[in-house]
């Protein structure tokens, strides 16, 4: 049976593989070159027949799998160079078992997805509730667990996320002291506190995640801000009250397909009738899909990256007014690169606080997500929205000129 799973592979290599040089070293021993012969060599051994049967059935799954437990290991080169030739080579072609396989997660989409109070907890404790020290050892010193700004693309971590956020804030027009904000995915707390710091607002921010809540009062109480922030653990269709403003950030991406009617008709209930709200997460290029069944099982269960045509009509719906819509191609593939090299630098003491089948997890995780957004149809957009289109300027002169300001003032500092 081994042998027939080797020829099954092998065709699906030969199929596939047409731009590198790509070699195999399968259980046997025998070895099996792939590609054009150009460019360096990328090594991978296949240590046990067992995965041979997994890799063919569920490449997309059975890759990061046989990573993580040993069955798959690169020879003279990494994971993430592993990746890049298997990304590039796969991209825009028709591959039938990776074709298929989509199909199914398709179909099991609205159940995947079905994320109800209850499950979204626990969705969210799974990779956020994690130990608070490995976000430090990867993440810039504010702890943005999402994508950086790069307005020149050599910008440090730090300066890409400080940027980011003042680029919100300018979307968000908070042009005078004292306006409230409902910060949707609160995180550890670095938005609502930069918020409240620099732009004199009264934020109040909601979680899912117990890590990230304590952290974020911790945070807010050292800064002397706690009466201009608060933080709650609480699922966006319960807050009560009504906002100047509201912001979400690297959260829509938990919120599933089936819950964006849910998750757009709160934001316009929470939203004063003249304020203003922007959302940003991952988006695709490409036109609906399904979430990739390693990172559902592993990193992100519950999670979902949509295509605009997926948003625009629950958006529609719930009568918010569309007023800007701002792509980032490529910015969060240089974020990511930086957390992995951060990751990389700190490799043996995050092996030390969990174990090497995690940090091999974690390689995968970083390495697929950078390339998915470098080479895949992967990006990040940003959607700011009103109940009253006469709640802003007539142009977007407004937020480049609020952005110099913030520039300026950070210089004189």
């Amino acid at each position: 049976m081994g042998g027939l799973y080797k020829k099954l592979m092998d065709r699906i290599l030969r199929g596939a593989i047409h731009r590198g040089q790509f070699q195999v070293v399968w259980p046997d021993g025998e070895q099996s070159a792939y590609g054009d012969g150009q460019g360096s060599l990328v090594t991978v051994e296949i240590s046990n027949p067992a995965w041979l049967r997994r890799l063919v059935a569920n490449p997309a799954l059975a890759v990061g799998e046989a990573y993580m437990d040993e069955g798959l290991v690169p020879v003279g080169c990494t994971m993430h160079e592993l990746l890049v030739l298997l990304m590039e080579n796969i991209r825009g072609q028709h591959v039938p078992v990776l074709a298929w396989n989509a199909r199914i997660r398709r179909l099991l989409r609205p159940l995947m997805q079905a994320n109800g109070v209850g499950r979204a907890r626990r969705n969210v404790a799974h990779h956020y509730d994690l130990n608070g020290r490995l976000y430090a050892l990867f993440l810039d010193r504010d702890r943005q667990y999402s994508c950086g700004y790069f307005a020149q693309g050599n910008e440090t971590l730090e300066q890409a996320q400080a940027a980011k956020k003042h680029h919100i804030a300018a979307k968000l027009r908070l042009h005078r002291p004292g306006l409230s904000v409902l910060d949707i995915g609160c995180g550890w707390g670095g938005m609502a506190l930069t918020l409240a710091r620099d732009y004199g607002a009264r934020v109040t921010g909601i979680t899912l995640s117990q890590e990230q809540l304590t952290e974020a009062r911790t945070r807010a109480l050292a800064a002397g801000l706690s009466d201009r922030v608060s933080f709650a653990l609480m699922d966006y269709r319960d807050v009560a009250g009504t906002f100047d403003r509201v912001v979400s950030v690297g959260m829509f991406e938990h919120v599933g397909v089936p819950n964006y009617p849910s998750f757009f008709a709160t934001v316009k209930r929470c939203l004063e009738p003249d304020g203003v709200a922007l959302l940003h997460s991952i988006g695709r290029f490409a036109g609906p899909s399904a979430t990739n069944p390693w990172i559902t099982k592993y990193i992100f269960p519950g999670g979902y990256s949509p295509a605009l045509s997926e948003v625009f009509g629950p958006l529609e719906a719930s009568g918010l007014r569309t007023t800007d819509v701002e792509i980032l191609r490529l910015h969060y593939a240089k974020t990511i690169a930086h957390w992995r090299r951060r990751f990389a630098a700190n490799r043996d003491t995050i092996a030390a606080i969990y174990d090497e089948r995690f940090c091999r997890m974690f390689e995968f995780y970083l390495s697929g997500s950078e390339l998915s957004f470098r080479t895949s149809d992967h990006m990040n957009f940003q959607i700011q929205m009103v109940r009253n289109q006469e709640a802003l300027p007539l142009t977007r002169d407004y937020l480049f000129e609020e952005e110099r300001q913030t520039s300026l003032a950070e210089a004189s500092d």
